[in-house]
């Protein structure tokens, strides 16, 4: 489509008469750039990464999941845009970082991305599959690389339509289509609905993807919280708690929810809007009494989501912000997720806690998990079991005891399995509290 255009490895070019809603992995794989490679189609193996580049940021993203429509006015890089003489390609072929070679691509765009943005180097190939190297080697690559100092165009998104894909740039424009087309896919980042068009090819007739929207943008700390756009991806997110005491806490699990790749483009509110009940920020958003700001009005959380994969949103409403109140001074913040991979993987149990103290007891507490029923819920009765009590391991049972969830049971987790798993958390939340100087989890 001619009027489809971005930065590819620094030049400029257009999708021609791609669908917008093609896979950027399937669009490069036919003009013959082959480095990314498809491995799962899902982003979870990483090796269809490319990077986002703009201006002086670089984020690795899974091209399997981010189609044409979304790249529009920015710019993206492929392992071809490096080259076999880049330091980074060398460092993992003189490191003996490479076999197969199939993952490689995917784990050197990985690599670049890191050598700029920083951060743990485990982190950084935690959405990177690779079979046959071996982790070691490849870390042990990562340890010489240094970053190139090379920049990038500043992405200039805009207001567009290619068909019946549109990119509307105000809030006000995004409300007149909703209005025009009310059935049309509401796309954010996509690393969910991003599957429909990687694993189940659908070609939805009508998409307005809110990317663009100005007044959906950014991560700001209020004197109250934080306003997160409904645009913002995670990585804004983890950023902004990183840099603001009150959400410390938070770090550790953001850094758990995908990969980096799924949080470049992931976004809260699309979380929101797919309403899953393992969605990894809702208990959190529950858990500190989070509002949704939508176009018209301005509701908890607790009552934006009514059900399986339902929510509040009206035909002519769409999620604007959510704003996330600080924990009060002295409170517990925590939040746990239990998963078969400690590194992207989806839960099966999650909890988020935020409890209050006076006296030296519980004077209020908030516990929500997600996992445990339709949707991300409070558990009540839990909550009222610690209220004058001493947040301890008695007090963590007696919570555990009072839980009131008939919990799914799918091939992820047993009913059984996850209200003993829950217990288990609860008891974990008092150990926080009573042995601060232990750590939380213990790996290998």
């Amino acid at each position: 489509m001619p009027g489809l255009r971005f930065t590819l490895n620094g030049a400029a070019v257009t999708a021609g008469d791609a669908p917008p809603t093609t896979t950027l992995l399937d669009w490069l794989r036919a003009r013959g750039l082959s480095g990314t490679k498809e491995g799962c189609a899902e982003g979870d193996c990483g090796a269809c990464t490319v990077v986002l580049e703009d201006g002086d940021s670089r984020r690795p993203i899974n091209a399997c999941l981010c189609v044409l429509g979304q790249l529009h006015g920015r710019a993206v890089r492929t392992v071809e845009g490096l080259g076999r003489a880049h330091p980074v390609v060398q460092a993992m072929a003189q490191g003996g970082a490479t076999q197969c070679g199939f993952c490689t691509p995917g784990i050197v765009m990985a690599a670049w991305a890191w050598t700029r943005e920083g951060g743990d180097p485990h982190a950084a190939l935690a959405g990177n599959l690779c079979r046959c190297t071996g982790y070691r080697p490849i870390l042990d690559a990562l340890a010489t690389m240094a970053d190139d100092g090379a920049a990038a165009p500043a992405a200039v998104p805009d207001s567009a339509r290619f068909g019946g894909f549109h990119l509307p740039a105000t809030l006000k424009e995004a409300l007149a289509l909703r209005a025009q087309h009310p059935q049309a896919m509401l796309l954010m980042g996509g690393t969910d609905l991003g599957l429909r068009f990687s694993e189940h090819r659908e070609r939805p007739d009508t998409v307005i993807c809110l990317l663009n929207v100005a007044e959906m943008q950014g991560v700001a700390a209020t004197r109250d919280g934080q306003r997160i756009g409904a645009a913002a991806p995670y990585a804004e997110w983890l950023a902004a708690c990183r840099a603001d005491a009150r959400f410390a806490a938070l770090v550790p699990y953001l850094e758990r929810l995908g990969s980096r790749q799924i949080r470049a483009l992931g976004t809260v509110a699309g979380n929101l809007g797919t309403a899953s009940p393992i969605g990894d920020a809702l208990p959190v958003l529950l858990a500190l009494d989070a509002e949704v700001e939508t176009s018209a009005r301005r509701l908890p959380v607790a009552a934006f989501l009514t059900g399986y994969r339902r929510n509040a949103l009206t035909p002519g409403e769409l999620i604007v912000a959510i704003h996330l109140p600080a924990p009060p001074a002295g409170a517990l913040l925590a939040a746990e997720k239990l998963s078969r991979r400690h590194d992207q993987d989806i839960s099966a149990v999650s909890l988020a806690a935020c409890v209050e103290f006076m006296g030296g007891v519980v004077s209020r507490a908030r516990l929500a998990f997600g996992g445990m029923a339709a949707t991300a819920l409070r558990a009540p009765e839990a909550e009222a079991a610690l209220l004058g009590r001493a947040l301890d391991d008695a007090a963590a049972q007696a919570a555990g005891a009072a839980l009131r969830f008939t919990p799914m049971d799918d091939h992820r987790a047993s009913a059984a399995y996850r209200l003993e798993a829950a217990r288990g958390l609860l008891r974990r939340l008092a150990l926080r509290h009573t042995h601060p100087e232990l750590p939380a989890e213990v790996h290998a």
